[in-house]
């Protein structure tokens, strides 16, 4: 009965997988791809100051988005689930997922004019005295960061909604009978019943993030490159497949180690 399970993911996972180790270890000279079995291009990844700077910038942008979008989904998700009628929470949960009815392309061509100089967020802020006049957000960190968050912000929504859901009144009473103020129950012992989905929705966005390549091109232009910009780069300006192979296989292998780092909570998630 696994059969087709595991026939799957040899064709279509663990072949290319094999294929982009090797290419890997192969090395460009001139345009054509000499395979070997060396480790130059992980020695150049970690060498070279622009890719290794790519792999910084990735990992601090996802990180800030990541924490972000926790911080702000949260409340988001509790004030739904326990503010919001039952009648009506369907409906704000229409209107939270709603961008993902966008397509993700026209979506960050829109924070690209709203973020621009003659954008509606720098109208308002002119036009209400707090800048003397137009700043750069676009093509810059902050626009990227920004058009990230807004995205993860309602997927972490949903996740920690539907374990809030699921907890039962009686933990929040009992700790109020036993004398804690609201929001002592929420942070001693709401939260930490919702760690698991929180859990879930962090790693979800974190691997999201760290490997997409459309926001940080259309929002972030070319100034600080993520490494899914290099990967691009390496094969569309280069055509240097086995560096593009090492870079993924180094981006695969960073999100291997943020599973191993939840996995506890993404187990307890399923139990």
């Amino acid at each position: 009965m696994i059969a087709p399970a595991l026939l799957w993911t040899l064709v279509f996972f663990v072949v290319p997988f094999a294929a982009m180790v090797l290419m890997s270890l192969a090395h460009l000279e001139g345009r054509e791809v000499v395979q070997g079995y060396a480790l130059d291009n992980y020695l150049r990844i970690f060498t070279d100051p622009s890719l290794r700077k790519g792999i910084f910038v990735s990992l601090e942008i996802t990180a800030l988005v990541t924490v972000l979008s926790v911080l702000l989904a949260w409340p988001l998700a509790w004030i739904i689930a326990s503010r919001v009628p039952p009648r009506w929470q369907r409906l704000v949960l229409l209107l939270a997922v709603l961008p993902f009815w966008t397509s993700y392309v026209v979506r960050s061509y829109s924070w690209a004019l709203v973020l621009g100089e003659k954008g509606v967020v720098m109208n308002v802020l002119v036009g209400i005295g707090l800048l003397a006049e137009p700043v750069q957000i676009m093509a810059t960190r902050a626009a990227t960061v920004i058009g990230f968050t807004h995205f993860f912000v309602m997927l972490l929504t949903l996740t920690i909604y539907s374990n809030l859901i699921q907890l039962s009144p009686n933990y929040a009473r009992a700790a109020e009978d036993l004398g804690a103020p609201k929001w002592k129950v929420i942070w001693l012992v709401i939260l930490p019943l919702t760690l698991p989905g929180v859990m879930t929705g962090a790693f979800l966005t974190f691997v999201l993030c760290i490997g997409d390549y459309i926001t940080p091109q259309i929002l972030g232009g070319n100034n600080e490159l993520t490494m899914p910009q290099l990967i691009m780069l390496q094969l569309g300006r280069r055509g240097d497949f086995p560096m593009a192979s090492a870079l993924s296989i180094v981006l695969m292998a960073i999100v291997t180690l943020a599973y191993l780092a939840s996995a506890r909570w993404l187990r307890m998630e399923r139990v």
